[in-house]
């Protein structure tokens, strides 16, 4: 049940219509409050100034329906501007991004503010009374603090327009379209990564919690322990997983006392049939714990970046990649997509993984979780990007400088491993594409990079002669052979 509320309150804070209508409703309440504070309290308690007062009837009506009646305009005038924004930008950058623009809060505010301030008019021009025998009390009534609100509220509408007009062509820009994302990812590595610290502590945690794994979950189990069976919990539904509630799935586990590993991520598509959960001992595996366990997670038809940084990861991707298509041949894009993917991966680099055990409040364990390995990361990121960036020279440039400066933050020989078989692998396709002086610029920008490998603590080489581009990288031999 939680999985469903999780991915409701997601949509609620991606949608349209839910700031607007908490503005509407505040507006709402805020109208009445006024009224009833002119229809209790003497005005004149608020002072002489003839600023506060709206003289007759007629004219409280003028000021109220003049500024609703242009509030509900503008209001449709910034729904469409959003819109068009909209579309532009997810036919230019792609379709996935069309989830960033609605979650973006400013134009959800603005939307609200006009929202709001019509809603707030109308209700307070309702109140508004000349004493003619059509009115409610017969005698004449006009709220002047509520007016003098409405006409705060207008001007502050017209401040909201402003930050609109400068808001809407500022988050269409391409760079901060990609910084948005790449800001996003970075959160997301910080928030749920571990820090440095906390690396033998929670290796420690692991390796002393490795015994109570059941050996049909161990990839080191030998062929008789392989044998030991397991439930296969199928997956009842179609759409992308957006959400794994983690404490249903312990709470499952623990009253039907058996361990559950996943066999699915956030972000894949499942469909019926899937096995999405294996579960040991299988023969306490009852109906009641299948549907337990289905209840812990929640599909959509799209992937959301709320608990999938992959998504975000593949955003980059698909910018950098359209950038670099024929069609467009912009490499500049793509190097601010390598240099937030470079971020990423650096701050990647330098965290510690979660803990893919996790136990009851008893200590045992209970849920074995499927997470992804830094070379994942990286063959997701850099390694999607590697094709397309093999035939630009500039962008294959960046591209080599970007897994340099990636080297100063890894903290084992597995990382650096990783940076090296995406220099290789890059470095055949970029070969293959290019000739005369290009080659030479990727070939030193390959060179600088093996360097930085080599180094003991695996950071760029002290200024000196130029290493020879010439030299095949890790091999002795001329480039191109």
């Amino acid at each position: 049940m939680r999985a469903f509320v999780q991915q409701y309150y997601q949509r609620v804070i991606a949608s349209y219509w839910f700031i607007p209508s908490l503005m509407a409703v505040g507006a709402a309440v805020l109208a009445i409050v006024l009224v009833e504070i002119d229809a209790r309290f003497d005005i004149k308690s608020f002072g002489d100034g003839a600023f506060f007062f709206a003289t007759q009837p007629d004219g409280a009506r003028a000021i109220l329906s003049a500024i609703g009646g242009s509030m509900i305009g503008v209001a449709g005038t910034v729904f469409s501007v959003t819109m068009a924004a909209v579309v532009f930008a997810s036919g230019s950058f792609g379709p996935r991004l069309l989830t960033n623009f609605m979650n973006d809060r400013g134009n959800q505010v603005t939307l609200g503010v006009f929202v709001a301030t019509f809603v707030y008019c109308m209700l307070v021009l309702r109140s508004v009374q000349d004493g003619s025998d059509s009115d409610v009390y017969g005698t004449m009534f006009v709220p002047d603090i509520a007016v003098f609100a409405a006409i705060i509220l207008a001007v502050a509408s017209i401040g909201v327009l402003i930050f609109f007009i400068h808001h809407v062509p500022s988050t269409i820009h391409i760079s901060n379209v990609i910084a948005g994302i790449g800001k996003t990812l970075i959160r997301h590595i910080e928030a749920n990564f571990p820090e440095p610290r906390e690396r033998s502590a929670a290796a420690d945690a692991v390796e002393a919690r490795h015994w109570q794994i059941p050996a049909c979950f161990r990839n080191e189990s030998d062929p008789m322990a392989a044998t030991v069976p397991y439930a296969e919990i199928a997956c009842d539904r179609a759409g992308y997983l957006q959400v794994v509630d983690r404490q249903t799935l312990i709470e499952a586990a623990r009253n039907a006392d058996i361990v559950v590993r996943l066999n699915c991520r956030t972000g894949e598509f499942v469909h019926a049939g899937r096995i999405l959960f294996h579960a040991w001992p299988s023969e306490r595996v009852s109906d009641e714990t299948r549907q337990k366990l289905l209840a812990s997670i929640a599909t959509g038809n799209e992937r959301t970046p709320s608990d999938d940084p992959v998504f975000l990861i593949d955003e980059l991707v698909e910018i950098a990649a359209r950038a670099l298509s024929p069609g467009i041949n912009d490499p500049f894009t793509a190097i601010t997509c390598l240099d937030w993917l470079t971020a990423a991966m650096a701050a990647l680099a330098g965290h510690e993984f979660p803990d893919p055990l996790h136990d009851d409040d008893d200590g045992r364990l209970r849920v074995i979780d499927r997470h992804r390995s830094f070379d994942d990361y990286l063959e997701l990121s850099f390694g999607h990007v590697r094709q397309y960036a093999a035939s630009d020279m500039i962008a294959a440039e960046r591209f080599l400088k970007s897994l340099a400066e990636i080297v100063p933050a890894c903290r084992n020989d597995a990382q650096l491993a990783a940076i090296r078989f995406q220099m290789q692998a890059f470095m055949a396709p970029a070969r293959a594409a290019h000739a005369g002086a290009a080659l030479a610029t990727i070939d030193a920008a390959g060179a600088r990079l093996d360097a930085s490998l080599r180094h003991p603590r695996g950071r760029l080489p002290p200024p000196g002669p130029a290493v020879p581009a010439a030299v095949a990288l890790g091999t002795g031999e001329p480039a191109g052979r």
